[in-house]
């Protein structure tokens, strides 16, 4: 103890490695909120799926349209 001052982990190059870790989460932490992630996307509705549906091809016309039609009641 010299000096009176006794750090125990926190001296030499163990303050380095946690200024370092520190540093790292901030970053990721704000990448990760800035980046804007898929669950803050707009939901999609289902009118916008059934025309995605029938864009694709997976529905025909008629099929399209009575879907459509129920979806407007």
């Amino acid at each position: 103890m010299i000096g009176g001052h006794e750090w125990g982990f926190f001296t030499g190059g163990f303050m380095w490695i946690l200024w370092i870790v520190l540093i790292a989460l901030l970053i990721w932490f704000a990448k990760d909120f800035f980046a804007g992630t898929p669950s803050q996307e707009k939901s999609k509705t289902a009118l916008d799926i059934l025309n995605e549906r029938y864009a694709r091809g997976e529905i025909e016309q008629q099929e399209f349209e009575q879907k459509r039609s129920e979806l407007d009641l």
